[in-house]
């Protein structure tokens, strides 16, 4: 029988989501890292009154890591990762991602934008044929995307919740939420975002 992927304690996985995602209320946390809101908010107090995590008003704050809980996350997503013995298999799939991730950049970059009359202006959405081009890459993309998710969900478990939410995206953009694509918090853009900054922290590569 084949060993399990390592599987991320509760309270690390809600941590490092929140170090991937930045601030975030409650309902994003929950959903990113794939945990019910109670369980979620519990792991959040706990982490608050070990001083990690803080949270901020207003509207643009929510809960987010103290500059002592990035450091811990580092730390123990460093120490998973050594004992979970996959780094090799997490490089490797990441190289496969960074052949995708400039494709996926010039696929939203289309989808904000488009042809009219020889200059590049804001896509209003108006052309539904280009939109269903764009969609088509995109989708081809994402069939692409899941063996590196499905590599990197075999060497360590957390990163399988980043299948589930693309093809979540992608399927509301291919039922007409046009916004699922760049726009939103939860879009297929702001995933691939989460994924990347997740694999950096993973690997301990600082962002450029």
């Amino acid at each position: 029988m084949p060993d399990l992927p390592h599987r991320t304690s509760p309270d690390l996985l809600v941590l490092h989501t929140l170090r991937c995602t930045g601030f975030a209320e409650l309902a994003r946390v929950a959903a990113a890292a794939g945990l019910p809101e109670a369980d979620a908010e519990s792991e959040l107090i706990d982490l608050a009154v070990a001083g990690l995590v803080t949270r901020i008003s207003g509207a643009f704050g929510g809960w987010g890591p103290t500059e002592a809980g990035r450091e811990a996350d580092a730390e123990r997503i460093a120490a998973e990762l050594a004992s979970a013995g996959t780094r090799p298999a997490v490089e490797q799939a990441y190289e496969r991602f960074l052949v995708l991730n400039p494709e996926l950049l010039d696929l939203c970059t289309a989808w904000q934008t488009r042809p009219v009359d020889g200059a590049m202006a804001l896509n209003d959405h108006a052309d539904s044929a280009y939109d269903t081009l764009v969609l088509a890459r995109l989708t081809d993309l994402d069939r692409r995307a899941t063996e590196v998710c499905a590599e990197l969900s075999a060497a360590l478990e957390r990163f399988g919740r980043y299948r589930h939410r693309l093809a979540d995206a992608l399927a509301r953009a291919q039922t007409g939420e046009l916004a699922a694509v760049t726009e939103t918090t939860d879009s297929y853009h702001a995933v691939w975002f989460q994924l990347h900054e997740d694999l950096l922290t993973t690997l301990g590569i600082p962002r450029d």
